[in-house]
């Protein structure tokens, strides 16, 4: 992977001029309107993250997803030969959601060797073809090759699992990525598979919440109780030091920022006593060189890298373990926030404790996060300022949400109408 320039000097927004360094607006984030054009423009249209490999370990491995913002329900299921394949959540007898469990609007997972439909009995084959119909010889001219499930375009990279609802997808999924989300090839996601999942429901726009992750400017106001001054100080951890842009995605990476170089009285006593907070377990089994591309802009001491997957991924890489944040709109004021941290298994219990702490760390600081955007998207909602401006810190900020309206103008034009 070739390396990138870097930005001109004290300035990363400009490194980049067709974001410009005006005023921007968030009216994206409060207009319905808007939020039916996000519908159709993005999330009918890109690659989509459900899962991990991981989630569908053998074959009649399979779990639901719920996708609100496209109205939809798929089923992501491992075949009889192994392959990780999805289809609509839908029975093509009469129109049946096909796997639930208690309630239909809830996700589920589980192992079967058949799917079968609760309302008729009609069953089909983990490769999604029709295997019975209850009574066939009641039906007409039934073409029962041709009433498969149907199947949603799905892909794997690096063991997390995509799909795509366009009819036909415009790129590959390795396309879509590009090389530096791709640069990430070698990271051992795989062997960490200790995993704690956190799934909240949050007052908020989806973007306002994936902002609030492109940027470290706000944690010294709003962390402050976690991040206490020697870490506030520029190169004393979490500096910002790398922005990056790369089509639709974006990557920050920070400086070290272990805590331990701190003194204990700015530690909380818990993180003393099990030597793991925040920023992960102090040493970590399994450590070792990361690939080049989980630290693009060779950032010493490395820290973490924030990769940013459009439209609602990030993935924050650190030495040893890592954080996987989801956004899934519900409305166009709230949406569903999934977060699931990643560790080696633990082998012994200091070592499950560490992550236990680390864990409980982290949903400290989302609960922080997600407690203050129900405030962004009220006075949003009410203010009459439209336009608001943004530091350098910003510059990812900036980017997403031009990336989003830029995919909008694009499905008007194809549509040939004219822009919101």
């Amino acid at each position: 992977m070739g390396r990138w320039p870097k930005p001109p000097e004290g300035s990363w927004t400009e490194h980049y001029p067709e974001l410009g360094t005006g005023p921007i607006s968030f009216e994206d984030s409060v207009s319905p309107e808007f939020y039916e054009l996000e519908r159709e423009a993005i999330f009918k249209r890109a690659w989509l993250n459900v899962g991990r490999v991981e989630d569908v370990p053998r074959s009649g491995s399979y779990f639901t997803k719920e996708l609100v913002v496209a109205r939809t329900s798929v089923i992501v299921v491992r075949d009889g030969e192994g392959a990780i394949r999805a289809f609509h959540n839908i029975c093509r007898h009469r129109g049946n959601k096909l796997v639930w469990s208690d309630f239909p609007r809830e996700e589920t997972q589980g192992f079967c060797r058949q799917f079968t439909c609760k309302y008729h009995g009609w069953r089909y084959g983990l490769d999604g073809s029709l295997a019975f119909v209850q009574q066939e010889g009641e039906f007409f001219d039934l073409d029962k090759p041709s009433l498969g499930l149907k199947p949603v375009h799905c892909d794997v990279w690096a063991g997390f699992i995509f799909v795509n609802l366009a009819e036909v997808p415009r790129e590959t999924l390795r396309e879509f990525l590009g090389p530096m989300v791709t640069g990430l090839d070698g990271y051992p996601f795989g062997e960490m598979t200790e995993r704690y999942d956190f799934v909240g429901d949050n007052n908020s726009n989806w973007k306002l919440f994936a902002d609030a992750f492109q940027e470290y400017y706000h944690v010294p106001a709003l962390h402050p109780q976690q991040v206490p001054p020697a870490v506030r100080n520029p190169g004393a951890g979490f500096e910002c030091a790398h922005f990056q842009i790369d089509g639709p995605h974006r990557v920050v990476s920070t400086a070290g920022a272990r805590r331990w170089t701190l003194a204990p009285e700015h530690m909380y006593p818990i993180e003393v006593a099990t030597r793991s907070g925040m920023v992960g377990p102090w040493h970590t089994p399994g450590e070792g060189p990361l690939p080049p591309g989980a630290n693009p802009g060779r950032v010493e001491p490395f820290g973490i890298s924030n990769f940013q997957i459009f439209p609602n991924v990030e993935i924050l890489v650190y030495e040893g373990w890592y954080i996987w944040y989801r956004y899934w709109p519900t409305s166009p004021s709230t949406h569903r926030f999934e977060g699931t941290l990643g560790f080696y298994p633990a082998t012994t219990v200091r070592e499950r404790i560490e992550h236990e702490v680390a864990s409980v760390m982290f949903k400290e600081f989302a609960l922080q996060d997600a407690g203050m955007l129900g405030g962004t998207q009220t006075a949003l909602e009410m203010s009459p300022v439209k336009e608001f401006p943004l530091g350098d810190q910003e510059v990812l900020v900036r980017h997403f949400h031009k990336v989003v309206g830029d995919w909008v103008d694009a499905y008007h034009r194809e549509r040939g109408e004219a822009g919101p």
